[in-house]
């Protein structure tokens, strides 16, 4: 059988239609794109991607992602961060959209998820009890809701408003300054603070 490209370069391409939005067209043209390019942005690449897995890991009080030498998040570890108020988020980067605002001063918890019977993510799947155990450790007085405006954003904060409700805490949402069906990290900054400055009991 006559080979059409090289086994290598085929093979790149397999791996970079395994990523999210990338179909077959958008893979050939990354791999031709590297293949061209100088080889030492390739190299580059490969590197970062192999230290990837051992550079990175969870915090284990908020989940965040953080570097494998620190043992839990700078933004829960600073003094000045206010860790009885909670912001909870369904993914790490949706910390970096909060963050971008400049005007939410307490600390995080990353769910890992939200609830989607389509994608087999329960309850189970997520980080709930997590939650509930820190709220006691550190005396949380807030808890805000700040999952996305989508259906299974608002079935999880739902949900979460459930496992809270016997807890002596404040529970908000963030404001509806957020579209419905936009995720945190496409929300400009102006949209973020507005609805963090907004949030409301529930």
């Amino acid at each position: 059988m006559v080979r059409v490209i090289p086994e290598a370069l085929g093979r790149l391409i397999e791996a970079l239609e395994q990523l999210p939005g990338v179909g077959p067209r958008t893979a050939e043209r990354y791999a031709f794109y590297l293949f061209k390019s100088d080889q030492v942005k390739s190299g580059l690449l490969a590197e970062n991607l192999t230290r990837l897995h051992t550079s990175i890991k969870f915090c284990p009080k908020t989940f965040a992602l953080i570097d494998a030498t620190e043992e839990v998040s700078s933004l829960y570890s600073d003094k000045t961060r206010n860790k009885q108020l909670v912001a909870v988020v369904a993914d790490p980067f949706d910390i970096a959209a909060l963050e971008k605002t400049g005007k939410f001063r307490g600390t995080y918890h990353v769910l890992g998820g939200l609830v989607s019977p389509i994608d087999n993510i329960g309850p189970q799947q997520l980080r709930i009890n997590e939650l509930l155990r820190r709220i006691d450790e550190d005396k949380v007085k807030e808890i805000i809701l700040a999952t996305n405006a989508s259906v299974e954003g608002e079935s999880t904060a739902l949900l979460l408003t459930q496992k809270l409700a016997n807890k002596k805490i404040t529970v908000t949402r963030l404001a509806r300054g957020l579209p419905v069906g936009v995720d945190l990290d496409y929300a400009d900054q102006i949209t973020l603070t507005r609805a963090l400055e907004g949030r409301q009991a529930i």
